[in-house]
């Protein structure tokens, strides 16, 4: 689906009267299809993006349109994972992937678990079914959020730092993990996170924001081929794309250290 945000700002109203910019003309294009990563000093908005596109966040000014209509709530052509993994701890991981689908009231129980079972299976979950949250290891909660996202078949994901409070270690597989599942089907993601590499690594274009009110930087192709391992990490491009990045964001923190003053790209 065709994701347009045309000059997204939002505001939020302060006790003292006022009013706090959050988002300022935010503009960016997504293609059906397209994986983008978002990144930029904290603060700067971009989980309040992901909340504009996912309609919980009504923009004070500016459009965000899917196809060509204007958002105006959530929908179900949208999926939004977060960081901390939102299991219900009462439920199994076969009844926390049914949730969604239950909310959706179109299918019948038996239905609900057979394609629960499919999506456990693809976030390599099989055998795990009847666990609670509180059997789990931290990236195979995460991995139950994927597939309740997964199973209500949305246009678009929408994640937020999903993988923020995992270790390294489990933070790479997930990206892997998550990169095989997306080449099956190609669904158009929108993926926030603080990690330059993961940005690179995931993205077919890094969308670097600036700080605080936040507002597009620089969009940056990431010309490497797919499908993608962890050894693309090592490509000399790579390596340009990441320092690139990185350098771009030590601007935004300057500048906030520096309260403001001076000139920024």
């Amino acid at each position: 689906m065709h994701i347009v945000s045309d000059r997204v700002t939002v505001t939020f109203p302060q006790p003292d009267g006022g009013v706090f910019l959050a988002v300022d003309s935010f503009e960016l294009q997504v293609q059906k299809g397209e994986f983008i990563t978002i990144v930029g000093p904290s603060g700067c908005g971009k989980s309040t993006m992901l909340l504009v596109v996912d309609g919980l966040i009504r923009p004070s000014a500016g459009r965000l349109s899917i196809d060509g209509k204007p958002v105006t709530g959530p929908g179900t052509d949208r999926a939004l994972v977060f960081q901390e993994f939102a299991l219900l701890p009462w439920r199994n991981v076969e009844r926390n992937v049914m949730l969604g689908l239950e909310l959706q009231r179109k299918y019948s129980t038996s239905r609900m678990k057979e394609m629960a079972g499919k999506y456990i299976q693809m976030v390599g979950l099989q055998g795990f079914a009847r666990h609670h949250p509180h059997q789990l290891s931290g990236g195979m909660r995460q991995r139950v959020g994927l597939a309740r996202a997964l199973a209500v078949n949305p246009e678009i994901l929408l994640m937020d730092e999903p993988f923020a409070a995992l270790d390294a270690q489990t933070r790479e597989i997930m990206s892997e993990e998550l990169l095989r599942i997306w080449e099956k089907d190609k669904k158009t993601v929108l993926f926030v996170t603080h990690s330059i590499e993961e940005s690179v690594y995931l993205a077919d274009k890094v969308v670097v924001m600036k700080g605080q009110p936040g507002k597009v930087k620089e969009i940056i192709p990431v010309d490497l081929p797919r499908p993608r391992d962890l050894s693309i990490k090592d490509d000399p491009h790579f390596v340009k794309l990441r320092r690139h990045i990185w350098n771009l964001l030590v601007e935004e923190v300057h500048w906030q250290v520096d309260g403001g003053e001076g000139s920024r790209s």
